[in-house]
């Protein structure tokens, strides 16, 4: 029996790597040293992002101190893969770029989980470490910079990222949005070339408006639903006066993603020529995950919440498209599933066994906390009940 464990992360539980892990360990010992066993752990271009994508292609990983979401500074992952490790399918997404890819995970220095819950509020959050570690990596040669976006605590339109490339906002230092109100020009361009940008995103927010950056995400990163207007007249501006300094015109607000991620993907488009790249493709095609479907015969798969928003095609749920093609059985390990989505999973792919691993009535903490076990219990539960019939 081949068996293939590709989990997503479990949100301040367990990450990819980690679930993926325990769940292999687990179903060698129910299952006996026959069955064979690969791993495959997920992103969604946030949190592992750099770690899955660098490790999957026999890269190195550097560490290096940047500015944190909250100006002060932490240490953060710098991934480098060659482009001739990559695989054909992977490759596409790049043009004819070559030599070094750089990986920066936008999660990892400037993502919520950088920010203490009392302290989340986008007004004062910045993406400084993100065009540090753009910078760094434009002066150590790399041909390309692939940026995952998922997970921020930021809404600054990358304006702060910017800065740390060159740009200048005068009467202002540390640029975040409480400042814009005192910034009447954008002046200062780029400080050396950037080899070409590409950020990996599945999301299709406009910038601004009632699907943009802040109404649709401002809440999660602490922005009081009160403020979202304001804010998003202040984005106005803001990008308003970027577009006029880099000679762009104002429909690049309205680009699907340039509300991604506090609108950074729309900021580097802007400034740099970034360009939009399907996350979740991209990340099917580097792992190779339709053959690692189609050669096993069981998937195990999961995340923390499998909801509503899992039912989009990416992650787990991916998974089930993708092993539909072959028929390979797949079950489901999550640490919860959203009201509804159980039913809406069934009507699509009917059959499909889902085991949430959080015991019933216990709390938020106490599921985070024992999240590695309560995996481990409903892996062995799970393969026992799917060996019966």
């Amino acid at each position: 029996m081949k068996l293939l464990a590709a989990f997503d992360k479990f949100k301040e539980s367990m990450t990819a790597e980690q679930a993926c892990a325990i769940a292999a360990s687990t179903a060698q010992d129910t299952l006996g040293p026959d069955c064979q066993i690969e791993t495959v752990p997920l992103t969604d271009g946030g949190e592992g992002f750099c770690p899955i994508l660098t490790n999957a292609a026999s890269g190195r990983i550097e560490r290096h101190v940047v500015t944190g979401p909250l100006g002060t500074t932490l240490e953060s992952p710098l991934g480098w893969v060659s482009f001739d490790e990559l695989p054909g399918p992977a490759l596409q997404y790049f043009g004819n770029a070559s030599g070094q890819l750089a990986v920066i995970e936008m999660a990892s220095v400037a993502g919520l989980e950088q920010v203490p819950t009392t302290e989340r509020n986008p007004r004062h959050t910045t993406t400084r470490g993100v065009g540090e570690l753009m910078l760094l990596a434009a002066e150590k040669g790399a041909g390309a910079i692939l940026l995952g976006i998922g997970g921020s605590a930021t809404s600054d339109l990358g304006l702060g990222a910017l800065e740390a490339l060159g740009i200048q906002f005068p009467q202002t230092e540390m640029i975040t949005p409480h400042k814009w109100s005192e910034v009447e020009a954008i002046t200062g361009f780029i400080k050396r070339p950037l080899p070409p940008i590409f950020i990996a995103c599945d999301v299709d927010n406009p910038l601004l408006g009632a699907r943009g950056a802040a109404a649709i995400y401002g809440p999660q990163k602490g922005l009081p639903k009160e403020a979202i207007e304001d804010f998003d007249k202040q984005s106005s501006h803001l990008s308003s006066l970027l577009c006029q300094h880099f000679g762009q015109d104002l429909s690049l607000r309205d680009i699907p993603g340039s509300g991604a991620a506090g609108g950074i993907g729309f900021g580097l488009k802007a400034a740099c020529g970034a360009e939009f790249i399907s996350g979740f493709d991209l990340v099917q095609s580097w792992l190779d995950l339709e053959m690692q479907v189609a050669i096993s015969d069981l998937i195990l798969t999961g995340e923390g919440c499998f909801d509503q928003s899992s039912l989009s095609g990416k992650g787990p749920y991916a998974l089930l498209e993708l092993a539909e093609k072959s028929g390979t059985p797949v079950c489901i390990l999550p640490g919860s599933v959203g009201t509804g989505t159980l039913a809406r999973l069934q009507v699509r792919y009917p059959g499909t066994q889902v085991f949430p691993i959080s015991p019933a009535g216990c709390s938020l903490e106490e599921a985070l906390l024992n999240g590695p076990s309560n995996l481990a219990r409903s892996v062995d539960h799970a393969l026992k009940k799917l060996q019966s019939g």
